[in-house]
């Protein structure tokens, strides 16, 4: 087609910091709630209103302003292949997750968990779950058998949650910020005896207990002289034989020197200095009084006479001086050279937290990432899977393409052991060479991949051949994936990409019916749409994966789209929210950088001042629209950058669209930006709450109400009060400090959360008038959610008809309204409320109350077949905890125990505390072997 933007395209003369090839970076799907039987299916209600990468940003000081602003025409179909995900995707993967459950329950074995533990790591990855990643990482380190492993996967655990945005500059490395966990603080993970998961970290008590010292024994007098070039060193002879049998054997053996008084040392690579801390150390067993670069020749002194507690000693005297990485790179060769494990592994701990940055650096690089420096970690003992696995996790989100990434990935193909492990390293190796267009390694990456058991690899395959010109072999390859093995949506999208006409958009249909939550069927599709003129059309399909996913990809199409019709401030406002989520986004196929495009579409519309923005804001926070909320945000802040409050709504809104790491980001940023101790220590508490720490979390609160009361000091109070069981004296307590919350300054944003919250709490009392009168004054401030509230206060007074309209009302404010009709289907009768599921379902697929309801209603019209099938279309693209339970029931009354356990230990691979699931499994797993008489 011809559009009238393409007419004139005018060439751009970009800075070179623009350039770049573009990344589709995957976000985390929403999860859904509710458990059990129809009467118990209701979405639970969350006090906080959840739904539950960093590069350097380049500032560009231009005025540009595109007078065409699609310089690039139009969005290329060519240039959206979806990426081939680099890690583990089995085919079957509820199967997988039970397997996975079954070698945990029977392993013992503190390395045989650990390692059991990182396969789990690697098997959740599809599901995108922070959450349960974490969970896995945890208990990785938890059972890590050895302070190498300690090491890094604290270290892991660490960088998970990028501690260094809290704090300008990274703590020093002897210790920590007191505020780690147990299992990320450093001191911990060096420690010879493991904490316990639960201990505290121990940097959190002000001081350690001193180490005694020996004094030296100075009645003890000299017997032997140890001669140094024309320097003499008196010993103690009895206490230097005692540091080692060969210099026992010297000073009491067959040898010359064991009669003699005088023993020649000049050629045994000993200063005089050294050889009188050799005597202080036989005397006292200490050396604390050295400094380094004794200690370094007390090193190679024990390793030549074999003596392993002065060795061990020096070792761990060495480790505490490491504090930073500049620190261990003065020391990572002596380390390595010596074989000092401590040391080494002090060493390593420093490269590790300086991730990603160290990575950047040649020395560090030649260490970490060459066969050589392998080589020395591994007679050090510290050479692993688990070691590189992490490595290559950080160079991969760094830089795909990248010379360090493949040589870490070759060395985690080196270390890693039959199985799960090699599958991963050359799967992953084969990505990587994809990405670098190196397609006949892909191919052999991939094809062993394959080999070794990992069937997903066969995609790659398809696609290096595809790229090396093989298009019906490649075509062939994916069409026997789908007759060999039940068929995903993966697989049909693959195959699209070797197919032209109705026959490639008949697999992406499929691939969309199997799987809603891939995006490239629909950027597909739109772009199509896009070409045959039909951008109304191309936009309304890009609004539906947005309508429950939302990610910086699509976003941008749908700016890509909206500037064709010239609606500037409709792609300002994607633009804004992508920039949100990726600050870093260059848009137009990786051409040019977002910011530069805001620039642009600025200076073509009114400019609003804070007061305009703070309306807006409110007006679409109403309205459910937190993408459009998202992009006002971003507005102010690029008014007001240290504005704290703004990054902690930011956070909020983040946490809404499932965009846990930018949440995350935002309110790390809202803490750093923080001018008042108070506010400071609030977003402290949220950070620790989020990250499970809940009576820390408290604890923060209190400490920031003593300070000053504020509005959100009581509302984190409140939130995490409420996240127990409450009785009625602490439901009490929590409606208290919500009042309190709301009886300091805030706007009515903040304070319609708070009237929600507190309705909420008095519907869980019975208090339904109260309730009532708070969603009352919640909607009063135009508070939107809270008809929610209030129709669930009219269905409890038995007015149902009140209820359902209550929730119409919200359908129709609401720009996002899945979740509403979800909810209103509960105040109707059966047809209506199969009508409103099913609207929720394509609005938002990720739900899977509407998939529970459905196939509880087909259970009860003894449609035992078609309630499994309901269950397992929702389970095929997500194996949701509440939808393997039901399913798990569902086979258990059809008497299918082997169905009915396979699901149960899916289940409880995702959360093995389930109790429900717990007595389910137990039950069927008796049933299926009786106890035997």
């Amino acid at each position: 087609m011809q559009n009238n933007f393409l007419t004139s395209i005018r060439s751009l003369k970009l800075i070179d910091g623009c350039k770049g090839t573009q990344v589709y970076a995957l976000n985390p799907s929403s999860s859904g709630s509710g458990v059990g039987d129809k009467n118990h299916l209701r979405p639970s209600f969350s006090l906080r209103s959840k739904s539950i990468q960093q590069n350097h940003h380049h500032h560009h000081s231009s005025s540009l302003v595109f007078e065409n602003l699609l310089p690039y025409g139009l969005p290329s179909a060519n240039q959206i292949d979806p990426p081939i995900d680099p890690f583990l995707r089995p085919v079957e993967p509820v199967s997988a997750l039970a397997a996975s459950f079954r070698r945990l329950s029977d392993a013992t074995d503190p390395a045989t968990l650990c390692d059991l533990y990182l396969e789990q790591h690697s098997l959740l990855r599809p599901l995108a779950d922070l959450k349960l990643l974490r969970r896995s990482l945890r208990s990785a380190r938890i059972h890590a058998p050895d302070v190498h492993h300690r090491l890094v996967l604290s270290a892991w655990l660490r960088f998970e949650r990028r501690e260094d945005e809290l704090d300008p500059a990274p703590p020093p490395l002897a210790s920590c910020s007191g505020t780690s966990p147990a299992l990320e603080c450093p001191r911990a993970a060096l420690s010879s005896e493991p904490l316990p998961p639960a201990s505290l970290c121990p940097c959190r008590h002000h001081s350690l207990a001193a180490a005694v010292k020996n004094s030296i024994a100075d009645e003890e007098e000299s017997d032997v002289w140890f001669c140094i070039g024309d320097e003499e060193v008196a010993c103690v002879r009895c206490r230097v034989a005692t540091l080692s049998k060969p210099l026992s054997t010297m000073l009491y053996g067959g040898f010359a020197e064991a009669q003699r008084e005088r023993i020649n040392f000049t050629h045994n690579g000993i200063s005089t200095r050294g050889m009188k801390a050799v005597d202080v150390y036989s005397r006292t067993g200490s050396l604390d009084d050295f400094p380094p670069d004794t200690v370094l020749e007390l090193l190679a002194f024990s390793n030549k006479f074999c003596c392993e507690g002065l060795k061990a000693a020096c070792d761990a005297k060495l480790a505490a001086l490491v504090r930073s990485t500049d620190d261990a790179l003065l020391l990572v060769d002596y380390a390595l050279e010596e074989i000092a494990h401590l040391l080494v592994a002090a060493c390593l701990q420093a490269f590790l937290r300086d991730l990603p940055k160290s990575l950047a650096d040649p020395d560090i690089t030649a260490v970490l990432c060459t066969p050589e420096g392998r080589e020395r970690l591994a007679a050090a003992g510290h050479s692993s899977f688990v070691l590189y696995y992490f490595l290559s996790q950080v160079a991969m989100e760094e830089d795909m393409k990248s010379n360090t990434t493949v040589m870490l990935l070759e060395r985690l193909g080196e270390c890693a052991a039959p199985g799960w492990q090699k599958q991963l390293a050359l799967h992953q190796l084969g990505c990587i060479m994809l990405e670098r267009g190196e397609y006949k390694d892909a191919q052999k990456w991939f094809e062993e991949a394959a080999e070794e058991g990992h069937v997903y690899s066969l995609i790659g395959v398809a696609r290096a051949k595809f790229k090396r010109g093989h298009k019906y072999t490649a075509y062939k390859l994916t069409n026997s994936l789908i007759n060999e093995y039940e068929p995903a949506g993966w697989m049909y999208q693959e195959r699209s990409l070797y197919c032209i006409g109705k026959e490639k958009m008949a697999d992406l249909k499929t691939a969309t019916a199997l799987d809603p939550t891939l995006s490239y069927p629909y950027k597909y599709r739109a772009i199509a749409l896009m070409d045959d003129d039909k951008v109304g059309a191309a936009i309304a399909e890009i609004n539906k994966i947005l309508a429950f996913k939302v990610s910086a990809d699509c976003l941008e199409l749908r700016a890509w789209f909206l500037l064709s019709l010239e609606d500037y401030e409709g792609a300002l406002q994607d633009i804004r929210a992508l920039m949100t989520l990726d600050p870093n986004y260059m848009m137009f196929h990786g051409k040019v950088h977002g910011d530069q495009l805001v620039e642009a579409l600025r200076q073509r519309l009114k400019q609003w001042d804070m007061a305009e923005c703070w309306m807006r804001l409110y007006d679409r926070w109403s309205a459910v629209d937190d993408i459009g909320s998202l992009a006002v945000v971003h507005q102010m802040l690029a008014k007001e950058p240290g504005n704290s409050s703004l990054r902690f709504r930011q956070s909020l809104l983040l946490l809404r669209l499932n965009c846990q790491k930018a949440a995350m980001h935002s309110l790390r940023l809202a803490r750093n930006h923080s001018t008042h101790e108070h506010e400071r220590l609030v977003y402290e508490g949220w950070i620790l709450y989020d990250t499970g720490h809940r009576e820390e979390a408290l604890a923060k609160a209190e400490e920031s109400i003593a300070i000053q009361r504020s509005f959100e000091a009581f509302f984190l109070k409140a939130y995490a009060l409420a996240d127990t069981s409450l009785d009625t004296t602490s439901s009490a307590y929590v409606v208290q400090l919500l009042e309190q919350a709301n009886s300091c300054a805030s706007d009515n944003l903040r304070k319609g959360q708070a009237y929600n919250n507190m309705g909420s709490i008095y519907v869980d009392c019975d208090m339904l008038d109260e309730a009532a009168e708070c969603y009352l004054k919640a909607l009063d401030i135009k508070h939107t959610r809270a008809h929610q509230g209030l129709a669930r206060v009219c269905y409890l007074k038995n007015q149902k008809k009140a209820a359902y309209d209550e929730m119409t009302k919200l359908i129709e404010k609401a720009k996002n309204s899945a979740s509403a009709y979800e909810k209103r289907s509960e105040y109707c009768d059966r047809d209506m409320a199969k009508s409103d599921l099913h609207m929720a379902t394509r609005l938002d697929p990720m739900r899977t109350y509407p998939y529970r309801y459905r196939a509880a209603v087909l259970m009860d019209d003894h449609k035992e077949e078609e309630a499994i099938a309901e269950l397992s279309c929702a389970i095929a693209f997500k194996p949701d905890l509440q939808l393997l339970h039901l399913r798990a029931a569902f086979f258990d009354s059809m008497g299918n125990a082997e169905a009915t356990i396979r699901d149960c230990e899916a289940a409880l691979c995702l959360d093995p505390t389930h109790s429900d699931t717990v007595d389910l499994y137990n039950k069927a797993c008796g049933r299926a072997d009786p106890p035997s008489k």
